[in-house]
């Protein structure tokens, strides 16, 4: 039972901060490595290890699998409708220049940082999706 206190307190501690470098990661991407992909998953992992250690009703309670169910969707309408714009602006899809006439520069930042936003939140509820399917196998309610 020490074990399991141990490991209880130490990743409550530990979570927030593996939450905040997914962050990090995220908001960093264009500028050196990191970005949408691997910030979902390091976003994921920390989900994912408060359920290995709280249980899946824990888990279920914190991340709501209707809830992840849909921000897969919206990720992905993110990613597509940043496209969309793009094209309706006069550009090609993803076609980040075409964001901001004024100064295409600018825009090409901006689209970046919403592509990976979409990207990250894709990942993120994807992987969640993954470990609930995975760890509801063979359990019996």
């Amino acid at each position: 039972m020490r074990r399991l206190t141990i490991l209880r307190v130490t990743s409550k501690l530990l979570i927030p901060y593996i939450l905040l470098f997914a962050l990090y990661v995220q908001f960093h991407g264009d500028f050196g490595p990191g970005g949408g992909f691997q910030a979902g998953v390091i976003f994921a992992a920390g989900f994912i290890l408060y359920g290995l250690v709280f249980g899946l009703a824990a888990l279920r309670r914190v991340a709501i699998p209707g809830l992840v169910e849909g921000l897969v969707a919206l990720g992905v309408l993110i990613f597509a409708g940043t496209g969309l714009v793009a094209m309706l602006m006069g550009g090609n899809f993803l076609d980040y220049g075409a964001l901001n006439h004024h100064d295409p520069a600018h825009g090409q930042h901006w689209g970046i940082l919403i592509i990976e936003l979409g990207v990250g939140i894709t990942v993120a509820a994807v992987m969640i999706s993954i470990f609930f399917a995975f760890a509801e196998r063979g359990r019996v309610e």
